[in-house]
Order: C-alpha cells, then structure tokens, then sequence
C-alpha cells in the first residue's frame, strides 16, 4: 500500500451538509418573496374584475331576493318606500307562477330536441372538413362558422322576415308547392327559434371539435389505416371517442345558453302572439323587473335559473362521466 493511500483522509460518510450560510438564505429567502409579490401583482387584476363583475352581481341579486318592497299609504300608494326581509317569499311566489314553471317545461323541451340536433350537426361537419383535402375547406370552415358572428338580435331580426307571411320568400315557396305553412303559431313557433339557434351555433361548437381534431396525434390515423382501418372505422373508433371532452364541453354549453334563452323569444315577441312575457325564464323575469317593476321577485327567479343550470349541467357532468368510468 502506498504512502499517499495511507495518508489520504477518509470521505465523511452520512454526515450531514452543515447550513447555508446566513447570506445565501437570507438571498433564497428574498428571491421567494420576490416571486410571491410578482405572481399577487398578476393575479390581483384579475380577482378584481373577477369580484366585480361577477360575485358581486350574484351577491346582490341573492340580497334582492331575500327582500321585498313596502310602501305606505292608502291602498299602498304613498310616497314611502322601504325595503323589508321577505325571506324565501319571492322564491315561493316565483314557483307558484304558471307561467314560469311553464316556460321552464318550454325551454327543458327546447333543449331535449334542439341540443342533441345541433350537436349531431356540428360533429357531421367537423369530420367532414377535417378529413377533406380539397382547397375549399378554409372557405367552407370560414362560412359555417360565420353565423356565430351575427349579434343573436341581428339573427333574430333576419328570420323575422323570413318567417313573417306576406313578405317571406319561404312561406310564398311553400304556398306554390300547396303547404300552408306558419312559422309563428302557436305550434311552430317553438321550433322557428330552435332554427335560428341552430343556425348560430353549430359552425361555433364545429370549431370546438375541429380543434379537438387537430390535437389527435397524426400517428394513430397512420395505424390504423396500417391496420386496414376505413375512414368510417377511423372516425368511429379514433376520432369521436378522442373528441369526446369536446363534445362534454359543448354539451354544457348548449344546455347553459339554452336556459339563458332571452333575445330570439323578445325579438320575435312583436311578430308572434304565441310569445308571451312567460315564453322563456328569462323572458319572465325581464317582464316582472322592467314591466311589473317586481325586481325582487325578477332576482329570485334569476336565482332559481342558475340554480337549474348547475344542476343540469353538473348532473350531465356526472352521468356522462359515471358512463365513462364504468367503459374502463
């Protein structure tokens, strides 16, 4: 054995590093705080606008349904106003109107027809553009979506003049072919909105499930085609079981907006009698805060929709995802 292996210190085995020294932890301490404070001075705009615009509104719409206003005077048509807690009174008046509970029944059997149609529609056009390859289909993608840009009045508006008789192009074509045909009876009218929406929304939900497309890795298609896969085996097996969160999204979507139904139902309001001020939820709560000047009874209605909407697109949530734990 040499000299030097001998004389060589032996390596410290399991001891443990002795602490930083004071001024590296006090630089490690103050680079964290530097970076608490950055990442405080991005959020704090946003929890702002966040507060504002949106529990604010629901903290004062859940305050306005807890109350009611009292006035004095004879027959209660003095002067005096006051605002009085009312407790789940509004609520209780709310659901006692058959008109609103019908207009709820209205909408659940706008969105039982209209939403699986749309949806079915949107998803036909987005395998249909992603699987072509001719040159047209920027122009094709670009004209199906182009609807979703038309303000939901302005597209009311258009249809108006389609469906009203005497000045529409459709019912004239329909009276040559021998069908009398009303857009906005009492039967019909229903489903004249469900076109409108129809219209309007499908190129936007076909370019949710297009980008969805897009991110399936090109690999699988190469496989399966390998395999001997055709294209409606590609589509069914691997593209609409991997577009699956798009459509859950959409879905969603499609229920929210439809129990927010307000502006198709007020811009036609004028054209149809069927269309009364309890035609939607929405529509009610507008005519009871702006026309009987009950905002009171109007917030607790708005309260019980969002309610609806969570239940329902929570409950779609869970049934979709119970289905999907119970495949694997």
């Amino acid at each position: 054995m040499s000299r030097d292996t001998l004389h060589r210190p032996e390596p410290a085995v399991g001891k443990p590093p002795g602490p930083a020294p004071r001024g590296r932890r006090r630089r490690a301490g103050g680079t964290g705080a530097r970076h608490a404070r950055a990442a405080a001075g991005f959020l704090l705009p946003f929890l702002a606008l966040f507060a504002l615009c949106f529990l604010a509104p629901i903290g004062y719409a859940l305050h306005q349904s807890l109350f009611t206003t009292e006035r004095t005077g004879p027959l209660g048509l003095g002067g005096h106003e006051r605002e009085v807690f009312a407790g789940f009174a509004n609520y209780a008046h709310a659901l006692s109107d058959d008109r609103f509970l019908t207009g709820f029944g209205r909408v659940l059997l706008f969105g039982a027809v209209q939403i699986p149609l749309m949806i079915v529609l949107a998803t036909a056009l987005a395998l249909l553009l992603e699987s072509a390859s001719a040159r047209g289909v920027t122009f094709f993608r670009t004209a199906f979506f182009l609807p979703y840009g038309v303000p939901g009045v302005i597209a009311s508006i258009l249809w108006g003049f389609l469906y009203v008789p005497g000045i529409s192009p459709l019912v004239k074509i329909a009276g040559t072919l021998g069908w009398d045909v009303d857009f906005l009876s009492r039967g019909t009218v229903l489903w004249s909105i469900a076109n409108i929406v129809t219209w309007q929304f499908t190129g936007y939900n076909m370019l949710v499930l297009i980008a969805q497309l897009k991110a399936v890795p090109g690999e699988l298609y190469e496989a399966a085609r390998i395999d001997g896969a055709g294209a409606w085996q590609v589509a069914r097996h691997i593209k609409l079981p991997l577009i699956r969160p798009a459509l859950v999204l959409t879905c969603v979507f499609s229920i929210i907006g439809t129990l927010q139904l307000f502006a198709e139902p007020m811009v036609l309001r004028p054209l149809a009698s069927a269309i009364d001020s309890g035609f939607t939820p929405n529509l009610h709560a507008y005519s009871e805060a702006f026309v009987g000047n009950n905002q009171h009874v109007a917030a607790a209605e708005a309260v019980l929709l969002a309610l609806v909407a969570c239940v329902l697109s929570f409950g779609f949530l869970r049934l979709v995802g119970g289905r999907g734990t119970g495949r694997r």
